[in-house]
């Protein structure tokens, strides 16, 4: 079973982490959160869930993980004007491990410099950036591209997400 790091801090999209999360670890997978500081909490932007960190970004390795969940909210923007969040993620991307983004979690790969040449989606509002990184955007609710990079755009989009990402880990 997959060992999936998950980057995430406040404002994040309550349901955008706690609903894949979910089924991931339903499915036999170890996730394991990461922010600043192990053992701190993180709210959601909703308030409906809070997470207690599990690990500090700089206890952990990309090659200790087998993928990486990026939740949407308000958290990639955040974490990308941290360079060790963004060197983490660009490491999954470059060495083509499973990278799983929705909403706005694309931020961070957009800084990671990791979307060129790329299909993918994220939140309408950040189709131009994803444009500006070079990636091609699909307005569609999953978009898989290359055995490797699963994103959604919203909530709605959470099942499709899901599905897809778990078909990446079996």
């Amino acid at each position: 079973m997959a060992k999936i790091a998950t980057v995430l801090t406040s404002y994040f999209e309550d349901v955008e982490y706690t609903d894949p999360a979910q089924s991931f670890k339903e499915a036999g997978h170890e996730v394991v959160t990461i922010e600043k500081e192990a053992g701190s909490q993180v709210t959601g932007k909703q308030g409906e869930a809070t997470v207690t960190i599990d690990k500090s970004i700089d206890d952990v390795s990309p090659q200790d993980f087998d993928a990486l969940f990026i939740p949407g909210g308000f958290s990639p923007d955040l974490l990308r004007g941290d360079e060790r969040f963004v060197a983490f993620a660009k490491s999954f991307m470059d060495d083509k491990k499973p990278v799983f983004s929705i909403c706005h979690g694309p931020q961070l790969l957009i800084t990671a410099k990791s979307l060129e040449g790329r299909t993918a989606t994220g939140f309408t509002s950040i189709k131009v950036d994803m444009e500006y990184a070079g990636a091609t955007y699909k307005d569609e609710e999953v978009v898989v591209c290359g055995n490797q990079l699963v994103t959604s755009r919203t909530p709605d989009d959470i099942p499709a997400f899901t599905r897809e990402a778990l078909k990446l880990l079996s």
